[in-house]
């Protein structure tokens, strides 16, 4: 398999310590950083791509749990193998193992108000350290070391114990992040003398694993906590070996001396519990912890040095290479070892010579995560692709966002499409394109037939082809999913165009264009249209009244600053001051709607200078705002970038500065909201380095306000592109001149064909605006590719 994992020659393990004598990527990472303030990202151990994500759990109810873990907490629960980074659904957290030396065998986690009343146990954020593959605690309660690292595949558990006659080790199944499948079946079954291997019924699907332990049980047992009750301890069976039900697990006890050490590791399988195994046998057939850890360090170094960073600022390295770090973690592969993956029509399937990815938190991702990956991962872009081109075959219809490959419509959108169209512009092509291409057509004009289901078409879609429109008085967030798929149409009319299709490139393009059906000249904004063709009715007051028409709700009267909720809100996650910027693919349309250049600037000031003191219920769920700007939520993450196509690039540059200086720090909490699978970390990465991808399948990026004095990017083909800044430092947000390759560089793009040709695009910064450079050389609408 292309990403096998096997132990590497004492010639790459030399150069290892090379490295650890010199300054590493690694060593700049803070896996903290988001933990806090609702970023939900998790600080265990895990590599980029990886199925196996190894980290603490400290509460599992409510969206502040997303990842399972708040730096808020002082008690860890235990240490479970699954989690998403920085998403707003509450999932995850199987496989969970947790050490303890408590008198009385205790079956129930107990909870952060009463840690004594289960196995959880207080720790110390001084006593606990994180880095890239690897992470410890020390917990008190128990008073054992925990270390943590892993493979693609497997976690691996160091638990240190005191001298004691009470070392256990707790494998509970019934825990999970989130509330899981009403009716959840799990089984477990104790092998030997020192392995336990079964499964858990999670919310999106079966988790196999086999859990080999280095040292052999000296008593074991299982336990069904749906048998203990406040009055009694019952619910543990001991030397019972096996266990069905929804809050099963099983316990292993030891003798152990001062500073012992009791070695777990853990394959997991979406497949089978022998894929599980054959999963751990390949990845650690040994119980070598250290070399296993120095590996997955080995893996991010390589990984992480992609990108090479001079002569940055220490906060500049962390800020960076935890933004990149988060990035590359953000696609997760899920087949077995031997290619074995678990279909979305229920059946399993095989990978040949790729990595089969399951999920696709593509409303996030496609904007600059995807984009980010066909610079820096280029090895993987391919196998995103024929990855989607195999759940096609198998479901018989493209999807959306969806994860471990149960198919959905998650979001607004059809958001597949840009991040399949991006790779192919950009000339990754080891793919059936045709195919692709008829499926994403095939999505675009008909509604779904048995046995495809028909949630599963664009939502909306008749409407939108009848009307040119969605109607909010027929469909919930009606908005977004007119101006999205308009998007999504524009990219399948590049794709159309790049196969020689002109009759598709004609039809799309002229759909692309439905954004300008919801456009309301008077109020300027992206108005929502019942399907008589009339505007919602405005109200100066809101008062959040609902319509019911039939099994559909909407809010009353329309009011540009209600966020509002489901099932009832006009826009997704966003208000109408929001969603007016969501034309990415026709920026200069937009322009010209708002009047001209003038007008457009002048609502993108008013929108950036608007106050924030706007009460809930009218602003919900939103973090990292600048006036009605919120840098917590992906529909606003290009707009910084838009002044640079009305003449006024100085602009993008201040708030593109600001937006870096304001929303990125240090420290727990140093992101402003979800990360969304690498969505705010792939925003960073690339505007730190000076560009964005404002529309994804265009092949251009924006130019903003690069910052960082020296950072080079290893590209296929041995290129490397840097980006050289003069005086970039803080307080010098403004671009006074550039050169590419040493010629004068005087617009404000550049494209991807530039970026991968190599070269050195160099910048002289400062701290007044230089109102004439760029100002003629605005972005163009596609790729120079394609005119």
């Amino acid at each position: 398999m292309k990403y096998s994992f096997r132990l590497f020659p004492l010639a790459v393990l030399f150069q290892t310590l090379l490295w650890a004598q010199s300054q590493s990527p690694v060593d700049d990472v803070d896996p903290f950083i988001g933990t806090d303030f609702f970023g939900h990202t998790f600080p265990g151990a895990s590599l980029p791509n990886a199925m196996v994500h190894l980290s603490p759990d400290t509460g599992t109810q409510g969206w502040t749990y997303s990842a399972g873990y708040t730096y808020a907490d002082s008690s860890i629960i235990g240490f479970s193998h699954t989690h998403w980074s920085g998403v707003g659904m509450v999932n995850g957290g199987e496989i969970l193992l947790m050490p303890t030396t408590n008198q009385r065998l205790q079956i129930v986690a107990g909870t952060a108000q009463d840690p004594d009343a289960g196995y959880r146990s207080r720790f110390d954020h001084a006593q606990e350290q994180a880095s890239p593959g690897s992470y410890e605690v020390y917990l008190k309660d128990h008073k054992v070391q925990v270390a943590l690292t892993t493979t693609p595949r497997a976690g691996f558990h160091k638990y240190t114990f005191p001298k004691t006659k009470n070392a256990r080790i707790i494998l509970d199944l019934g825990h999970q992040i989130g509330e899981g499948p009403g009716e959840a079946q799990s089984e477990l079954r104790i092998v030997g003398n020192n392995q336990i291997e079964g499964s858990k019924d999670a919310g999106l699907g079966k988790v196999y694993f086999v859990a080999q332990f280095s040292k052999p049980f000296l008593y074991y047992g299982t336990f069904d906590a749906a048998y203990r009750t406040p009055e009694s301890d019952g619910g543990a069976f001991p030397y019972k070996s096996g266990e069905k039900g929804s809050d099963i697990g099983a316990f292993v006890q030891y003798h152990t001396q001062a500073d012992e050490s009791v070695l777990v590791k853990v394959g997991i399988s979406y497949t089978s519990i022998e894929g599980a195994r054959k999963n751990l046998e390949a990845e650690i057939p040994h119980w070598d912890f250290d070399g296993i850890k120095t590996q997955a360090r080995d893996i991010w170094h390589k990984a992480l040095s992609k990108i090479r960073l001079e002569k940055a600022t220490q906060t500049q390295r962390v800020l960076f290479y935890t933004a990149l770090y988060r990035s590359l973690l953000a696609q997760y592969i899920a087949q077995d070892v031997d290619g074995k993956y678990f279909g979305s029509d229920g059946q399993v399937h095989t990978a040949k010579d790729y990595d089969f990815y399951g999920s696709f938190s593509c409303w996030d991702t496609y904007r600059s995560q995807h984009p980010l990956m066909t610079l820096v991962a280029p090895e993987h872009v391919n196998d995103y692709i024929r990855s989607i081109d195999a759940k096609v075959r198998n479901y018989g219809w493209l999807p959306a966002q969806h994860f471990l490959n149960v198919y959905g419509e998650a979001m607004v959108g059809d958001h597949l499409v840009p991040v399949i169209v991006d790779a192919y512009l950009k000339g990754y092509r080891d793919y059936d394109i045709g195919f692709l291409y008829e499926a994403m057509r095939k999505k675009a004009l008909e509604l779904p037939k048995p046995p495809v289901p028909e949630h599963a078409a664009r939502a909306g879609l008749k409407d939108y082809l009848e009307l040119g429109f969605v109607p909010i008085d027929r469909h919930t967030e009606a908005v977004p999913n007119t101006l999205e798929m308009a998007y999504d149409d524009w990219c399948i009319a590049q794709l159309a165009k790049a196969l020689g299709k002109p009759d598709d490139y004609t039809l799309f393009m002229e759909r692309a264009q439905n954004y300008c059906n919801l456009w309301d000249a008077q109020t300027q904004f992206m108005r929502p249209k019942k399907q008589n063709g009339q505007w919602l009715e405005a109200l100066g007051e809101n008062t959040q009244e609902i319509v019911s028409n039939g099994d559909h709700s909407y809010y009353k009267y329309f009011d540009p600053l209600l966020v509002g909720r489901r099932p009832n809100r006009h826009y997704t996650e966003s208000n109408a001051w929001q969603y007016q910027w969501s034309v990415p693919h026709d920026v200069t349309g937009l322009i010209e709607l708002f009047g001209g250049n003038k007008a457009f600037t002048d609502r993108l000031d008013t929108f950036f200078e608007m106050s924030p003191l706007i009460s809930p219920p009218k602003y919900v769920g939103v973090v990292g705002t600048i006036g009605q700007y919120v840098h917590g939520n992906q529909p606003s993450h290009h707009v910084a970038y838009l002044y640079n196509y009305a003449g006024e690039p100085w602009k993008t540059q201040a708030r593109v500065r600001q937006v870096c200086d304001q929303f990125y720090r240090k420290g727990p909490g140093g992101l402003s909201g979800n990360e969304d699978m690498g969505s705010l970390s792939s925003w960073y990465a690339l505007s730190a380095m000076g560009f964005y991808p404002v529309s994804p399948g265009s092949n251009v990026y924006a130019i903003g306000s690069p910052q960082l004095e020296r950072v080079s990017i290893d590209l296929p083909k041995g290129k490397t592109f840097t980006i050289a800044t003069q005086n970039g430092g803080k307080g010098n947000p403004y671009i006074q001149s550039a050169t590419l390759n040493g010629k004068t560089f005087d617009r404000t793009w550049i494209s991807h064909e530039e970026i991968v040709a190599g070269g050195t695009l160099s910048f002289l910064m400062g701290p007044e605006p230089n109102t004439q450079w760029g100002v003629s050389g605005i972005p163009p609408a596609v790729s120079p590719s394609l005119e």
